[in-house]
């Protein structure tokens, strides 16, 4: 099944005054965007948004400024994606930077503890003798393993990002700027980002209490984890985001990251001083969560913790190739996926306006990127479900979502209108996780259908791609493709730029099986172009329309630029 694709261009936005170091191009597409001017659209840290009126900051602080003061066991719980990693890894060093000497850390295993803080994970961390659990990038919904932490005496902190159910958990504090009554003005932090903030604050709390000579320590040296974390998160990309990630891209380019994230660019085989968010989101993201999906994050926590190069090597290179064995299995997965579905829709006339899939033999850890991929494919609301362990009867199940529907909105509307069908469920608009009995799983398919049929409209269901019009002549070229890769970071909510226009096809071949590799003829120009994943089986037409992006082809060096296909329809 193809779905229907339209392509539209951005209107025209004024914008202005600019340097006269932003090209033309640039400023066209940051006034599309929003930003209309240079501190908008290229966001400084000291532009960001003072953590001041994050609800819980102030009972936060003073929790971890006692427990540091009284030389109390701190463990940082963390999560099993990147978000959590690097949330967990800023944590325990920017604790450790402020003066406590008993830090430690611990993450869930997904097969053995599920999801979060939850009571079997509780019961486990007995053995570590905690005074005070921080949690990071999960707590807000896990009401259970904080009253289990609570019952044994030990004070809990919840630093989160998540959407909160009916009621808090019983925590001695909560940073969490979506946390109904908070009045921070963003509510996009990643998990990440949230711990970031609680450490900048207890900061100015010790050096207000007169712990420091001067300032404090430097905590911008955790900015290259906060911009791998809030990049593989996906969360929208705001003025105050993007300080933060420009701010940890600069840092990394400069080869000033952590010795782990270096040694995973280099097993990436990513050039640092060319990283881009991109890279980050494709290359260095997706070996952190290969640990979590398929072994345990704890060795993707420790690659970013340690601070000996030769063992960062080490671990990344497990990392990669944990990797390999998961893309393997994604694409099984994905084929799998792919066949159950085409047995029973085969093209948009007769495909459900939302899927949900399952296999037995599927991995937990590997159904978030297999929704994701069939999501893609169909652009529908997919929810991947597997045994929570093998021969399990309880499925876990992650959904991914389109514009204009929320998923985490629609599984509880679905909860709402059948109470006891779903067991635990979380998330965001776009992405969500839950699980339920195998016996439950067609009511819930039925009940799930029912509630998107109810929401989506027809043009929701429709791919629309969004151009930056297009090129003049005098644009095809490396400055500007250079200027578009550096004008970022691109990302959610302030997207790569994409071009659009009509070319005569002069030359084209098949590369990889999947790829087509194009030679354009533009009024004269010759252009080199790659469409990945674009062979269909027929040759493309003399003239083409195509959506683009622009990039510097570094394969080929020198000044030389290529075509990034994104969308191709003859003329």
């Amino acid at each position: 099944m193809t779905p229907t694709t339209t392509l539209r261009r951005r209107a025209p936005v004024s914008s202005g005054p600019w340097p006269d170091h932003v090209p033309p191009l640039l400023q066209r597409i940051y006034g599309a965007r929003g930003a209309g001017s240079i501190e908008l659209a290229q966001p400084r840290l000291a532009n960001l948004l003072p953590p001041d009126s994050l609800l819980g900051l102030d009972a936060a602080t003073r929790l971890l400024a006692d427990a540091i003061a009284d030389d109390r066991h701190i463990v940082v719980v963390g999560d099993f994606d990147c978000d959590g990693a690097t949330a967990c890894a800023v944590g325990v060093r920017g604790l450790r930077m402020l003066g406590a000497r008993r830090v430690s850390h611990a993450v869930p295993n997904r097969l053995v503890h599920g999801y979060g803080l939850s009571p079997a994970l509780v019961e486990e961390l007995a053995g570590l003798q905690p005074d005070l659990l921080v949690t990071v990038d999960h707590g807000i919904a896990c009401n259970a393993g904080i009253a289990a932490a609570r019952a044994r005496d030990w004070q809990v902190l919840v630093t989160d990002h998540h959407l909160p159910g009916e009621t808090l958990p019983p925590a001695d504090a909560i940073v969490d700027p979506n946390q109904p009554g908070d009045p921070f003005p963003s509510k996009v932090l990643a998990g990440v980002g949230v711990m970031f903030y609680v450490l900048l604050a207890l900061r100015r709390r010790l050096r207000e209490a007169g712990v420091f000579d001067g300032n404090g320590p430097d905590l911008s040296r955790l900015l290259d984890l906060v911009a791998v974390g809030t990049v593989a998160d996906l969360v929208p990309l705001d003025a105050n985001n993007r300080a933060l990630v420009s701010a940890g891209l600069r840092r990394l380019r400069a080869g000033e990251g952590s010795a782990g994230l270096g040694a995973l660019i280099e097993v990436a085989q990513r050039d640092p001083a060319r990283l881009s968010a991109s890279d980050i989101g494709f290359a260095i993201a997706p070996r952190l969560n290969a640990a979590g999906r398929l072994e345990d994050m704890a060795l993707g926590i420790e690659c970013l913790l340690t601070d000996d190069p030769a063992q960062a090597r080490e671990i990344a290179h497990t990392l990669n190739r944990i990797n390999v064995e998961r893309r393997a299995m994604q694409q099984q997965m994905t084929d799998e996926a792919e066949m159950a579905f085409a047995a029973v829709a085969l093209d948009a006339a007769t495909a459900p306006v939302a899927v949900c899939l399952h296999d037995p033999s599927w991995h937990p850890g590997v159904v978030g990127l297999v929704a994701s991929k069939m999501k893609e494919r169909l652009h529908r609301p997919v929810i991947a479900f597997a045994p929570a362990e093998p021969g399990s009867d309880l499925l876990r199940g992650s959904a991914r979502s389109i514009p204009g529907f929320h998923i985490r909105d629609a599984l509880a509307a679905v909860d709402a209108c059948h109470p006891g069908l779903l067991g635990k469920y979380g998330g965001h608009a776009m992405a969500a996780g839950l699980s339920l009995p195998l016996q439950a799983l067609q009511a819930f398919e039925q009940a799930f259908r029912e509630c998107a049929e109810r929401l989506l409209t027809p043009d929701l269901l429709r791919v629309e791609i969004l151009s930056d019009g297009e090129l003049q002549r005098e644009e095809f070229n490396h400055r500007h493709a250079e200027a578009l890769r550096h004008g970022g970071p691109w990302g959610q909510a302030f997207p790569e730029p994409q071009f659009d226009g009509e070319f005569e096809v002069a030359r084209w071949r098949v590369v990889g099986e999947r790829h087509l590799k194009l030679e354009l003829d533009h009024a004269g120009l010759r252009l080199n172009a790659i469409h990945f994943g674009g062979w269909d089986g027929q040759p493309p037409p003399a003239r083409i329309r195509i959506a683009y992006r622009l990039e510097p082809d570094d394969y080929r060096g020198g000044g030389a630029v290529q075509l990034v296909v994104v969308h191709r329809e003859g003329i």
